[in-house]
């Protein structure tokens, strides 16, 4: 193949990706009136965001146990169930409300429980686990009328 041939496809390839490109989008390729495809997601993560600092926030928490910033840390914790709580309740997936619900209520910082630091360590690795999960898990489908 000489150089002049090589240009020549080179210049046709460009003017077909410039065509193409001008092109408006085409919708997707449909069967028996259902989209087979589509560019857009179906569902949103909105608990992952919440769900990952609520974790963040448990496993910086563990350095502070037996001080007075503990407190902040509760209320950040039984905050962030809670909101991760009505994500899973926007989904319908009800059962991360079971484990959601006892995180808010054992972090709550207006009615404090108290338990020895080892079982702190224990509870703040579960409850780590429940929000990673919880997360990644819930996911809200998003409406068509978008």
């Amino acid at each position: 193949m000489t150089k002049k041939e090589r240009d020549d496809q080179l210049r046709e390839q460009r003017l077909r990706n410039e065509q193409l490109r001008s092109q408006p989008a085409r919708p997707a390729p449909q069967v028996r009136g259902k989209n087979v495809q589509s560019r857009y997601p179906t569902f949103t993560r909105t608990a992952l965001a919440p769900g990952l600092l609520a974790a963040v926030i448990l496993l910086a928490a563990v350095a502070v146990i037996d001080s007075g910033w503990f407190t902040l840390f509760r209320y950040a914790i039984a905050i962030l169930a809670l909101i991760v709580c009505v994500f899973a309740y926007q989904a319908k997936q009800w059962w991360w409300i079971a484990g959601l619900v006892p995180i808010a209520v054992v972090w709550n910082p207006i009615l404090p429980l108290d338990f020895i630091p080892p079982v702190w360590y224990a509870l703040h690795l579960a409850a780590a686990v429940v929000f990673v999960a919880a997360g990644l898990l819930i996911k809200i489908p998003v409406s068509k009328d978008r």
